[in-house]
């Protein structure tokens, strides 16, 4: 995720390095390739040149101000400053609340309209704690109202449908109305998705919002398709004025020129942000955060959000006591690292950690990476699993044929989670570490209770 962007911006800092202070040619050098870098990104040039005059005049207004301040760290922190202004300062919430709630998902074909109505579902259900249904008024598309249904199972929402009707207003209408006499929350109106060179589904889509009058109506955009998508957002904006934007495939090959420019273009703020397929990656929008990833500084905040999201005490309570006893087992570690992967994609989490997406710049991270590891666990009897201390040579053969793996990676998996359950029992003893740990205090998470 804008990984040509951070680099070529950092490129743009250096020109700064090793001069003591802030002048009018070292600042042109560097804003000169912060245009470039940002028109690189799909970012359009009228936005660039107007983004980049403002960090130039800021730049220049505290050449004599802070003189104690490297010009190459002073015009990491405007960039940052600005960068956040650009994609809307602070992030805007969700207005769900009603007799239901209704939130109406518009987009381009292709988008992720429908799998981000899953993750909507979810988000709602978990963070909020609200009953959501979800509607298919995808009439076109074969099998959208197929994948609907299966989305509602995984996120354990409801499904309105009506296979047979093909009028995307009428089931709306019979949604809310279904909605209000069971009880949900919210109602999250999925459409389908359509060009906005298509008249006809353009005044479909202005029809169904005209009829629901929705709280909240939302616009898909693919991150990867730059300036493109948007110029859709302005014209469907133009059509149907809708009230925020949602960024999906942000894991992918993103330049993004979408992330920067359609706040400014539309004047709608992002929302949220989508990665991957998985129902738990989507995550609220924070430009801040967003500026910090693009300039590498990471997002540990986010970071320690999901953490916390997966956070259970007393399992926390449970573990630290056997840690302490040296009585960490491999069950344990299982555990640990299903809950590292509903944290979501292993890179994306990495790189939020500041640093850390510099170091990970050449090392490939699949998600898979991890199976090895728990294949031998697996192939483990529960005895083994309780007791690490048992493996012996023959124990480890037989488990190696178990999981199709060589006596190498078994070897060297049990004597790495041997010095780690070592260490972490050495540290768990250690006065000066234990009382940072009994000075932290996690935020409420999902098994936390009151």
């Amino acid at each position: 995720m804008f990984d040509s962007l951070s680099e070529r911006l950092e490129g743009a800092f250096k020109t700064l390095t090793g001069d003591n202070k802030i002048t009018e040619i070292n600042v042109a050098q560097s804003i000169k390739e912060i245009r470039r870098a940002l028109v690189a990104a799909d970012v359009n040039y009228k936005i660039a040149k107007e983004f980049t005059d403002k960090v130039k005049e800021k730049a220049l207004g505290t050449e004599n101000v802070l003189k104690a301040v490297k010009p190459g760290q002073l015009m990491v922190k405007i960039v940052q400053d600005e960068l956040t202004e650009l994609m809307g300062g602070q992030s805007v919430g969700i207005n769900v609340k009603g007799n239901p709630g209704v939130v109406l998902i518009a987009g381009l074909q292709g988008s992720g309209k429908t799998t981000f109505s899953g993750k909507l579902a979810l988000h709602l259900k978990e963070k909020k704690k609200l009953k959501v249904l979800l509607t298919a008024c995808d009439v076109y598309r074969p099998a959208a109202i197929d994948q609907l249904t299966v989305l509602s199972e995984q996120v354990g929402a409801g499904i309105y449908k009506e296979p047979e009707n093909k009028n995307p207003v009428e089931i709306a209408l019979n949604a809310i109305a279904h909605a209000q006499d069971n009880k949900y929350d919210v109602v999250i109106v999925d459409t389908a998705g359509r060009l906005s060179v298509d008249e006809k589904m353009m005044q479909e889509i202005s029809e169904v919002r005209e009829a629901i009058s929705p709280n909240e109506t939302l616009f898909v955009v693919d991150s990867m398709t730059g300036q493109d998508a948007v110029n859709t957002a302005k014209a469907f904006n133009d059509r149907i004025n809708y009230d925020g934007v949602v960024l999906t495939k942000l894991d992918g090959d993103t330049r993004g020129g979408a992330a920067l420019s359609v706040k400014y273009t539309v004047q709608k703020p992002i929302k949220f942000v989508s990665t991957g397929e998985k129902m738990n990656t989507l995550d609220v929008f924070h430009p801040d955060r967003m500026a910090q990833r693009i300039l590498g500084m990471g997002d540990i905040i986010s970071f320690v959000e999901r953490a916390q999201d997966q956070f259970d005490e007393e399992e926390a309570k449970r573990l630290e006591k056997k840690i302490k006893k040296n009585k960490f087992d491999f069950n344990d570690f299982l555990g640990q690292l299903n809950q590292l992967r509903k944290m979501g994609d292993i890179k994306s989490l990495l790189n939020m950690i500041p640093g850390m997406k510099k170091m990970m710049k050449d090392i490939d991270i699949d998600n898979s990476a991890f199976s090895k590891v728990e294949a031998i666990i697996q192939s483990m009897t529960p005895q083994e699993r309780a007791q690490p201390e048992l493996m012996s040579m023959s124990r480890k053969k037989r488990i190696a044929r178990g999981c199709g793996q060589s006596m190498d990676d078994v070897n060297r998996f049990i004597k790495q989670f041997d010095q780690m359950r070592k260490m972490m029992h050495k540290m768990s003893n250690n006065p000066a570490m234990a009382g940072m740990q009994g000075n932290f205090k996690p935020g409420r998470g999902k098994g936390r209770r009151r």
